[in-house]
């Protein structure tokens, strides 16, 4: 995991930005288990911040339902619990096609740029060989990426959030899972589709996709 100082953009963010981006991402890809404790002295020394950018990320993620409190027990990394699936997977089968749409129609070339270099690491890397961890993470840079493209900051906020409680289901059954690497493979289709500037044909591989994440999670527990 890439430590607080080496984010994406770091010179561009405050510390308390910087702090949220890491401790969020820890907590979406386990590293963080779900039901362990959050201590703030600990993540403050580990990201090289003080603790009130800590403090002020984790009432970010709080709200983000990626960490909860318990008067007089403390602050916790929330569980994964798979009854929540459902609620999410309705949430992105009706934004995950917008998102890709409007990602299409308004992509800048900036945009187009970036995702058409997640599409050529999809194809120059033997996914199957790689890391489950590493594929999850493309598979974040990628949803992020299309959602920064519809340029509607409240329509990425609401995805990426969504996204990163589905990453954490993702995550949970990565073991039980038979094709980690085909999910992340169908990125490519849709990212073409997007760069292309087709609308239609990128929201429905959109819907797919999320549709296809819920049945495998289902066939897996």
């Amino acid at each position: 995991m890439q430590d607080v100082a080496t984010e994406l953009g770091s010179e561009e963010l405050s510390f308390a930005e910087r702090a949220y981006r890491a401790i969020r991402d820890r907590l979406v890809m386990l590293e963080i288990r779900p039901g362990a404790p959050i201590n703030e002295d600990q993540l403050a020394q580990s990201l090289g911040v003080g603790r009130t950018p800590v403090r002020e990320a984790l009432k970010r993620l709080q709200y983000e339902r990626l960490i909860t409190t318990y008067p007089r027990r403390g602050t916790f990394a929330t569980d994964v619990n798979i009854t929540d699936l459902a609620h999410i997977s309705e949430v992105r089968q009706e934004l995950e096609p917008l998102a890709a749409g409007q990602a299409a129609r308004r992509a800048t070339a900036a945009d187009r740029t970036t995702l058409t270099a997640l599409r050529q690491e999809l194809e120059s890397v033997d996914s199957r060989r790689r890391e489950a961890a590493e594929l999850m993470h493309l598979d974040l840079h990628v949803h992020r990426a299309i959602y920064a493209a519809t340029h509607n900051p409240y329509l990425e906020d609401t995805l990426v959030r969504h996204d990163n409680l589905a990453t954490r289901i993702w995550c949970l059954f990565i073991d039980q899972l038979s094709d980690v690497a085909g999910h992340v493979e169908e990125h490519g289709p849709l990212i073409e589709a997007i760069v292309a500037g087709d609308a239609d044909k990128a929201a429905q591989l959109a819907r797919g996709h999320v549709e296809g994440f819920e049945r495998a999670i289902r066939e897996a527990i």
